[in-house]
């Protein structure tokens, strides 16, 4: 694997050789590409899983929010085991309050449930208050190898500046950030310069930008070439 991971979204098995032969790192599966996004059925984890080695990382989401009831969290857990049971690597999934602050009550107890099954943080975290704050009730969760935000509601184009200074200012931030939501491909060397080597990209892996079209191998290439080139220049920079 290249040192910097690309993570594809993806919501049908015809979608896995395309992000598979561009070189992607990590799949994200989701039930549709409509907001919200929803948990899948295992049976199409299962299928998914089955097309490619690539690690799948499956949504946990049940409702139009980020927040969470008793019942519906017990279902979540039990979804997650049948996720890994089908052939998942990891799960996605973030919980907030009523105050608009990461969950961390439920966000332990979901971790918890599934002992070394690594899981990342979605893009909740964009409609917290305080994106500084909900960042450190995030990091000491066990299990979290990431957390995909744009650094605001309205995606990168209104986050990235703030996105990018909280990275600059926290090595920990850069390891853990996937920045995601409306990447394009100004932003990546200096997400690359500040430590990130996380990315995310879902319409921008497809013909037209449009979830109607599968992923494009071709696509998926220039993201990877994207990432791998940036990643060289910062270590030739870095080496004066």
């Amino acid at each position: 694997m290249s040192e910097a991971l690309l993570e594809v979204t993806v919501l049908d098995p015809r979608d896995v050789p395309g992000a598979a032969e561009g070189g992607a790192d990590r799949l994200h599966l989701v039930s549709r590409a409509t907001s919200p996004a929803t948990s899948p059925e295992p049976a199409l984890v299962s299928a998914v899983a089955r097309e490619s080695e690539l690690p799948v990382f499956v949504l946990l989401r049940l409702n139009d929010s980020w927040t969470t009831t008793g019942g519906e969290l017990t279902r979540l857990v039990g979804l997650a085991e049948d996720y890994v049971g089908c052939g998942a690597a990891g799960v996605s999934f973030g919980f907030l309050d009523a105050d608009l602050e990461v969950d961390r009550e439920v966000c332990a107890h979901v971790a918890a449930a599934l002992p070394g099954v690594p899981w990342t943080f979605g893009r909740a975290i964009d409609d917290t208050l305080d994106l500084r704050r909900s960042w450190r009730y995030l990091l000491d969760l066990p299990g979290l190898v990431g957390v995909r935000s744009a650094g605001s509601p309205r995606g990168l184009d209104a986050g990235y500046d703030e996105l990018l200074a909280l990275a600059s200012s926290d090595a920990t931030v850069a390891r853990l950030l996937i920045p995601g939501g409306g990447l394009v491909a100004e932003h990546v060397p200096w997400f690359v310069r500040a430590g990130v080597r996380q990315f995310h990209v879902g319409p921008q892996a497809r013909p037209g930008a449009s979830y109607k079209a599968f992923v494009d191998a071709g696509h998926v290439r220039s993201w990877r070439l994207l990432l791998d080139d940036a990643v060289r220049h910062e270590q030739a920079r870095a080496a004066g």
